[in-house]
């Protein structure tokens, strides 16, 4: 949008309201791509690191604005919000790599060994909680299957969905091989024109101040008391590293 400010319109929605000053496109599609991601997006248990960091810091009575403002610095992290531009940018070196073909489960399985033979992982599979597929992952497929069934990268992705869970279990190393929302997330984002993949955490971000400062209403309601984690010494850690 050429750095003009686009002024909000009080008529739609907050979601459509955002995508509409975002400036990419003013279309009903990516108003609606951005309800389902900001949607996705908004909230996800207290353990993880933004939720936790707004918390924590929100615990010492700060205000909410410097306590979210410490959950992003938290989201920014290339294992918690930064993922989902990571598994776009994965999903782009891999249609690179494939150069032309047809990506088939058979391919891509071979990729996948290939990929943790050389010490690298693969991105937008696992996930520190769920033991099984992530149900927004599954809602965001459904969406794309409906939306996008032709877009090159969703065609990757979908193929991926098939061929690395397996590989992954094999392992016997991995708890999750199944996909989380990351792995697809961006994939829809750039399909409707969003293609800027650093900006995405900052949509993230958007979306995910709704359930930490919700819950950080609620800390403040029930009067739960400054959070302070057990620290440990140096004989209790030597102890540890000593099998005891």
């Amino acid at each position: 949008f050429d750095g003009k400010h686009i002024p909000s319109d009080p008529t739609l929605d907050w979601a459509g309201n955002y995508a509409h000053m975002m400036g990419i496109s003013d279309t009903e599609a990516f108003k609606e791509v951005t309800r389902l991601y900001l949607m996705l997006h908004a909230d996800h248990e207290g353990g993880n690191v933004s939720a936790h960091t707004t918390h924590l810091v929100g615990s010492a009575l700060s205000d909410p604005y410097y306590s979210y403002a410490a959950g992003v610095c938290g989201l920014a992290g290339p294992l918690h919000g930064l993922a989902n531009q990571e598994c776009l940018r994965w999903l782009k070196e891999t249609q690179k790599n494939l150069g032309g073909k047809e990506p088939t489960v058979d391919i891509l399985t071979q990729y996948a060994k290939d990929t943790l033979a050389s010490g690298k992982v693969i991105p937008g599979f696992g996930h520190g909680v769920l033991r099984k597929t992530d149900p927004r992952y599954v809602i965001l497929r459904d969406f794309a299957k409906e939306h996008l069934p032709e877009d090159k990268l969703f065609k990757l992705a979908n193929v991926c969905y098939e061929a690395i869970p397996p590989v992954l279990q094999a392992t016997g190393k991995v708890k999750n091989p199944w996909p989380n929302v990351d792995a697809l997330s961006g994939t829809c984002m750039q399909y409707y024109g969003l293609t800027q993949e650093d900006y995405y955490t900052s949509v993230f971000a958007v979306s995910r101040a709704v359930g930490c400062v919700a819950n950080l209403v609620w800390s403040r309601k029930m009067g739960l008391p400054i959070e302070r984690p057990k620290s440990m010494d140096l004989d209790a850690l030597e102890a540890i590293a000593k099998g005891k």
